[in-house]
């Protein structure tokens, strides 16, 4: 094989890898507008991490470290729905 054939294999297994991702994501259809599943997944993440600091902070339960705290349970929760909702 001379080095254009493997250079037109290589480039069509490249577009074949990268085109693979080009599927139908999934979304919602709000006012018109198709926005992300993963976006609302965030979002609601977002209300869920608020309503545990409240419930947190009305049971007194002290957070030793909550730079790492909400964020990490706002992915927690964002991961969580994504599994629970679309796969």
């Amino acid at each position: 094989m001379n080095a254009k054939c493997q250079a037109a294999r290589f480039q069509a297994a490249a577009a074949a890898l990268f085109l693979a991702g080009c599927g139908r994501a999934p979304s919602f259809d709000v006012l018109g507008s198709f926005f992300p599943a993963w976006l609302v997944c965030v979002a609601l993440s977002v209300v869920f991490t608020a309503a545990a600091r409240w419930l947190l902070l009305r049971l007194r339960i002290a957070i030793a470290l909550p730079v790492l705290t909400w964020p990490s349970l706002t992915a927690l929760f964002s991961f969580a729905l994504w599994l629970a909702l679309f796969r």
